[in-house]
């Protein structure tokens, strides 16, 4: 393989036909040998591909010939050639699983009653502006935040995207509604829906980091807000913005600084840990 890259997307739209867009998503990715993961909705698509450059760059101008993808904001980065075992096209009630697929309202130009989106540079103009009043809200799952997060982020203790309209309801963020909370999560996808579900639920300020934090890494790497590492849904499980990126994770098993997260308390479940190198040694003798 030449170079290897990996692209994330989505896009939310209406889609009237959801099975024939993945079966065309399924054909062009195994005509050009990618591979990687594609849910498909009524509500639009949620994908995460890989592959040499140039396949992968083909896979791009096909999925943005479809006119509903047209404007599909692609963040590419670079890839091992076996960050994916094999290529996975669904069609699924929601590109995202909170549980609420009936709720969610599209049209042409996304998600109806999302929070307000803000690039980059805005999400420092806000805080130049507001200061401690703004609340950095994580739309992640817990292990993902405890290996990087935005500086003073709260960070809810949920395992699945699922969790957080029972957290919601629960009243247990009910003490951020009359701030300014910036929902933040990998790509985008997860705080589209997010913001919007707060929205409905009596929140009055909420915005979204428009591109997620692998926008805002692209724009300022480790010498902004964000702090530690970006675990991401690939064999290569993080990435880091620099060399410079802090280490804020801790072993589960000894307590040590490290940024490494694995498949825990064995390589083949899905239950995932904060695991340094030399424990994971012990764990694999």
């Amino acid at each position: 393989m030449a170079t290897p890259k990996i692209v994330l997307f989505y896009v939310f739209a209406p889609l009237p036909d959801p099975e024939a867009i993945r079966l065309w998503q399924q054909s062009v990715c195994e005509s050009a040998g990618l591979r990687g993961r594609i849910i498909v909705s009524p509500h639009g698509i949620n994908a995460t591909v890989g592959g040499d450059i140039r396949a992968v760059k083909r896979y791009v101008r096909a999925t943005r010939s479809y006119p509903a993808f047209k404007g599909a904001d692609i963040k590419w980065s670079d890839g091992t050639g076996a960050d994916f075992p094999r290529l996975s096209v669904k069609v699924r009630p929601e590109i995202v699983t909170f549980g609420v697929p009936d709720e969610l309202r599209i049209d042409d130009s996304g998600i109806i009653g999302g929070g307000t989106r803000l690039a980059p540079e805005q999400v420092h103009e806000l805080m130049d502006e507001r200061g401690d009043e703004v609340v950095f809200l994580d739309g992640r799952n817990k292990i993902e935040g405890e290996i990087g997060r935005f500086r003073n982020a709260v960070v809810p203790d949920i395992n699945t995207t699922r969790d957080f309209i029972p957290l919601i309801e629960s009243g247990a963020l009910d003490h951020l509604k009359e701030r300014p909370v910036v929902t933040y999560c990998t790509g985008g996808v997860r705080c589209e829906v997010l913001s919007a579900l707060m929205t409905a639920r009596g929140f009055r300020e909420v915005y979204q980091l428009d591109g997620g934090i692998v926008r805002y890494g692209e724009t300022y790497g480790d010498r902004g807000l964000w702090e530690g590492s970006l675990y991401v849904f690939d064999k290569r499980m993080k990435v880091d913005f620099s060399s410079d990126a802090a280490v804020i994770g801790k072993c589960i098993r000894c307590g040590s600084p490290t940024s490494d997260v694995v498949n825990y308390p064995d390589g083949d479940g899905r239950d995932l840990a904060v695991v340094c190198t030399d424990c994971r040694s012990g764990l694999e003798s």
